[in-house]
Formats: C-alpha cells, sequence, structure tokens
C-alpha cells in the first residue's frame, strides 16, 4: 500500500466522506471477470486487501478505493502470423490486394476469434480521497490510467469537478528554480536526479543521475534547455521525482518511517495496513502540500 508515483487532482467541490454511499455506489460498478469475447474490463476493487471484502475503507478522514482493469494479451507477433495465410487467402480469392479498411476488418475479426484462447493480465490502480485538501491522489505515473479511474468515479459518483493540482505554467518556472536550488519547498532538499529538454524542433535532452545538480556542467543546461524533471528529498520522509506535467514519481519513503509500524506485525491484518496507510498518506499529503503551498496553488 505504499504508494509509488502518484497523480493528484484538486476538486472544485467537495464530495461526500459517507462511507455507505461510497461503497454503495462502487459496488454497482464493482469489477467482474472478462467474458470470452471481451478484450478489456474495468470495475472497482477491494482498495485494502482481496480478503477484506470493502470496496471502499475509510482511513481516518481518509477514503481509499481501487481500480482493477483485466485485459486480453494478444501479442502482435500471434496476430500476424496468424492474419498472414488468410490475407494471401482473400487477395488470391478476390484477384487482387486488399483495401486499407479490408485489411483492417480482417484484423479485427481476426482478433475477435482469437480472445477466446488470450492469456489474460490485471492491474489494480489505488487511490484515495483527502476531504481536507480536497485532492483525489491516484497511485500511477500515467496520465491516461488516471483519466480512466476518474472516469469510473464519475460513473459511480455522478459527478467529480476535478482538475490537475498544478498550475503547469507555475511548475515550470519553479523547476528551473529548483534545479538552481533556489526556493525548493519547505522541509525538501535537491536530489541528484534531473532532466532537460530544449523546447525547439530538435528538442535535444540530456539526463543526470546520481550527480551533483549545482555543478557547472548541469547547470550550463539552463541556458538552452528547460527543466522537465527534477528529484527533491526529505531527511527522514521521502524522496521523489516531480515532472514538468505535475506527476509525482519514483516515490521512496525512508526507512525509518516505514519501519516504525513493525512492532505491530501481522496478526491482525486490518489494523496493520491501517497504520500503514495513515503514515504513508500522512507523508505523502505533506510533501504534496509543501510542494502546492511552494507554487502557491495551496488554499
Amino acid at each position: 500500500m505504499w504508494f509509488k508515483n502518484v497523480r493528484v487532482y484538486k476538486l472544485s467541490a467537495p464530495l461526500s466522506t459517507d462511507v455507505a454511499e461510497w461503497e454503495q455506489a462502487l459496488t454497482e460498478f464493482k469489477f467482474t471477470p472478462l467474458t470470452a469475447q471481451e478484450a478489456v474490463r474495468t470495475g472497482f476493487s477491494f482498495p485494502l486487501h482481496h480478503s477484506i471484502k470493502q470496496y471502499c475503507h475509510q482511513c481516518d478522514h481518509l477514503v481509499f478505493f481501487a481500480v482493477k482493469r483485466q485485459e486480453k494479451i494478444l501479442p502482435a507477433a500471434v496476430i500476424n502470423e496468424e492474419m498472414q495465410p488468410k490475407l494471401e487467402a482473400m487477395e488470391q480469392e478476390k484477384g487482387r490486394p486488399l483495401s486499407r479498411k479490408e485489411k483492417q476488418s480482417l484484423k479485427e475479426e481476426l482478433q475477435l476469434s482469437l480472445l477466446p484462447r488470450a492469456f489474460s493480465r490485471s492491474s489494480l490502480t489505488q487511490g484515495y480521497y483527502d476531504p481536507q485538501n480536497q485532492w483525489l491522489v491516484i497511485n500511477t505515473s500515467s496520465a491516461s490510467k488516471a483519466e480512466d479511474v476518474l472516469a469510473l468515479l464519475r460513473k459511480a459518483l455522478g459527478s467529480l469537478p476535478a482538475l490537475p493540482w498544478l498550475d503547469n505554467h507555475k511548475l515550470n518556472a519553479s523547476l528551473q528554480l529548483w534545479l538552481q536550488n533556489q526556493a525548493l519547498p519547505q522541509g525538501f532538499v535537491q536530489g541528484s536526479d534531473a532532466e532537460l529538454k530544449a523546447p525547439d524542433e530538435e528538442g535535444a535532452k540530456v539526463k543526470f543521475s546520481n550527480h551533483l545538480l549545482t555543478a557547472d556542467e548541469v547547470q550550463s543546461h539552463l541556458q538552452d534547455k528547460l527543466v522537465t524533471s527534477i528529484s527533491l528529498e526529505q531527511s527522514e520522509g521521502l524522496s521523489v521525482q516531480i515532472t514538468d506535467d505535475g506527476a509525482i514519481k519514483r516515490i521512496k519513503f525512508h526507512d525509518l518511517l516505514t519501519s516504525q509500524n513493525d512492532e505491530l506485525g501481522w496478526e491482525d491484518l486490518t489494523a496493520r495496513l491501517d497504520a500503514d496507510l495513515m503514515l504513508m498518506a500522512a507523508a505523502l499529503n505533506k510533501a504534496l502540500l509543501s510542494i502546492s503551498q511552494q507554487l502557491g496553488t495551496a488554499e
């Protein structure tokens, strides 16, 4: 349950924190396995643990949820191998090459016929609603996956006035300053990783890993490039990589933090998971709030 990457969205209107309402709403869109002819399916699953059958879990003031996605795996090589003899047979029958539209139709028919024999792959994306900050925090680095989660939440809850949590213009300006070791969010110091990209058509890129970012060879790139990501660190909290589209990636929680609940053991699974969730969310929210305050986007 320790989030590794997050996409954060700010709500313009509060959501209900009634767990019974959430449970009923999410249950109506619960996950069910794929049928033989389906390629992909999503639905709400159990956020805490597969043995704890609740679609909504409240921990302190936070409301946790999870979306499960299941999809059939059809490798392109398999499709092409199956398609080639059928393509050749149809072209021979018609006495001409097939058109692009005909080829696409043949491919879709073939994919449909292969679906019942395809393996399926499942993934779980967790998230939580923070009513104090009016945030939705989704455990993914992918904007498209986060949007899929928001779309399903919107169906279940009826409305979801959510926008990305940071202003891109302010963020881009701050990234330039942070690489210069200036105006860092409170409690953070500069990390050792950064990426920059030139804004012209060529888009030259440079990446630094485990590097002293204040070194002249790094700073000189600010003359003709924009910072697209940079790592920031806390001494006893967490380290993150923040990108120019507002994603928080490569979250690493300090060992002193993750080990705080070790004495609780795992005999009471719910109690232990709750304790870990509270630790994780408190540290993550503190970091997010510091970043948003530095950018002047926190209320």
